[in-house]
């Protein structure tokens, strides 16, 4: 099976950071238009407060190349902390929507981090204008349907979660399907935001949330009690409870799956030991995903590749995973329909 037969699988990717696809030349160009620190400090990056300041391609390829997690942090600060204005996150999402043409993915759900802007005390809706300008022009350009996801964070607490809901829900008509809770599982247990969730689900937002990436089975049975989410992000430790195992696959619950992620973050100890191939055998719909690809260095065709030369998908397996990504998709039913007649 060669490189070509991936590339031509229809494809959809639905978790994705839209923070995280800002690859070095354009974190540069960034950077020369916004070269000054911002007035706030970060609770997400304790001890990373260096100024801003332009960063050379090469100087922000370096950046990108981290040894922990907190190296991680402090190039996902670098980016957060350059797209201020709408014309930022404009560029950015074309940029993105152009490479997942390239990939032959027709569909993505993107987060975008309407918790971090908030906090920092700027208002969400004008960048936002800017992300679905960038939007439109991509549809138009790549053919790409992308729907946004607002994503809250939890150790910012209860209150400015349900500001990401409220700014999701006043949305809806651009696009914006679901809402998203990621940040430090340990510090934002998902029996917090019940209410929030409930909220977001009465006014007919889809529902995910990251859960047992850094935290054991427990992070997922609570978010799967509490916030009855459609889709479980990284799910990475439902492989250490056998019960949650069969929990998922019998409620056919999707699972987003980001190996790269998983090992770079420290999560996964080694790409081997990912438990991929024991989720889709227990039949656990998963779903592969690259989270933040240019910061990881990997693609959703990467991780197509890893599945099949790691872990030995073979070809129909494969097309399995690649019809999941529209079957755990928010598209309505026709659309999925449509999507799916493509294989």
């Amino acid at each position: 099976m060669s490189d070509d037969f991936i590339q031509s699988l229809p494809k959809a990717e639905l978790h994705l950071h839209l923070e995280g696809s800002v690859d070095p030349p354009t974190l540069s160009e960034l950077s020369r238009r916004h070269s000054t620190p911002l007035p706030t400090t970060n609770p997400l990056y304790p001890g990373l407060e260096e100024s801003a300041r332009v960063f050379t391609e090469d100087e922000a390829r370096a950046l990108y190349q981290y040894r922990d997690f907190t190296g991680f942090l402090r190039a996902f600060k670098a980016v957060t902390e350059r797209l201020r204005d709408a014309e930022d996150y404009e560029l950015v999402t074309y940029r993105l929507m152009q490479k997942l043409h390239a990939q032959n993915v027709l569909h993505a759900e993107v987060y975008i981090s309407a918790g971090i802007v908030q906090w920092r005390g700027q208002e969400f809706a004008p960048l936002f204008a800017g992300a679905e300008r960038g939007r439109r022009r991509g549809e138009r350009d790549f053919g790409v349907s992308l729907y946004w996801i607002f994503d809250a964070v939890r150790q910012f607490g209860v209150a400015d979660a349900q500001r990401v809901v409220e700014e999701a829900i006043s949305a809806q008509n651009k696009n914006v399907v679901g809402i998203g809770l990621g940040g430090d599982e340990r510090r934002g247990g998902p029996e917090q935001f019940r209410e929030v969730y409930e909220h977001a689900a009465s006014h007919g937002l889809r529902l995910t949330v990251h859960a047992g990436e850094t935290v054991g089975p427990e992070s997922i049975w609570g978010a799967l009690r509490e916030l009855n989410p459609d889709r479980i992000g990284h799910g990475l430790h439902a492989i250490d409870d056998p019960e949650l195992m069969s929990y998922l696959a019998e409620k056919q619950m999707p699972v987003e799956v980001c190996i790269t992620s998983n090992v770079v973050t420290g999560c996964c100890a080694a790409i081997a030991e990912h438990p991929v191939r024991k989720l889709f055998e227990a039949g656990v719909p998963i779903v592969l995903n690259s989270d933040d690809p240019d910061m990881f260095h990997t693609t959703l065709l990467r991780e197509y590749q890893i599945a099949r030369e790691v872990f030995r998908f073979g070809d129909d397996e494969l097309r399995e995973l690649a019809r999941n990504s529209f079957r755990a998709s928010f598209l309505p039913e026709k659309r999925k329909r449509e999507m799916l007649a493509r294989f």
